[in-house]
């Protein structure tokens, strides 16, 4: 998948309320990189039967907390702070739509995954062809690229343990899910 593959673009709104607050969007930022870290830690906790799974979460799992590290550092070069955890409504809507059943719910997982990291993917880049040149413009197209290698990740898992027509039908699906949820979205300083 990739973000041309997402059924609602981001406005340019929302660009422009990231870069008017850009100290606001870095404290979500932080806080989305530190909570995909520990996604990946749970999803090789509970399925630890599928090796594939499990050496791509640690590594995934280490990757988003490198980022985490990298968008501290950022703040603290800006005098701020972490702030505590919110709720995310993005996620939880979308958590929403995921089915109860092992193997169900498993996909779902996957592609909801896959579909998050697509949406990642397209908000960076936008943040990232909005910035000036320099270190900042740099750093945004690097988390663009990374997010675009995760989405392909978790397909490609997704292709690995379900047959393709399954994988493309429940896809189609929460794509179309996904983009109901975000045309809802407020636009704010924040990744969703």
């Amino acid at each position: 998948m990739n973000k041309q593959s997402l059924r609602y673009a981001t406005p340019s709104a929302w660009v422009e309320a990231v870069l008017d607050d850009f100290d606001t969007f870095l404290l979500d930022h932080a806080a989305a990189e530190k909570k995909a870290s520990g996604m990946a830690i749970s999803m090789l906790s509970h399925y630890p039967d599928r090796v594939e799974l499990v050496i791509a979460m640690s590594d995934l799992a280490i990757e988003e907390m490198v980022h985490f590290r990298d968008v501290i550092k950022l703040m603290q070069s800006r005098g701020l702070t972490l702030a505590p955890d919110t709720k995310d409504t993005y996620i939880n809507s979308f958590r929403k739509h995921m089915r109860k059943g092992s193997d169900v719910y498993f996909l779902d997982r996957l592609l909801v995954g896959s579909i998050v990291e697509a949406r990642g993917c397209e908000r960076f880049g936008l943040i990232a062809e909005a910035l000036p040149s320099g270190d900042l413009k740099k750093f945004y197209l690097a988390i663009t690229e990374s997010e675009k290698r995760h989405d392909d990740l978790f397909l490609k898992l997704a292709y690995l343990y379900f047959d393709q027509e399954i994988v493309d039908q429940r896809l189609d699906t929460l794509l179309d899910a996904e983009a109901d949820i975000v045309k809802q979205l407020p636009i704010q300083a924040a990744l969703h």
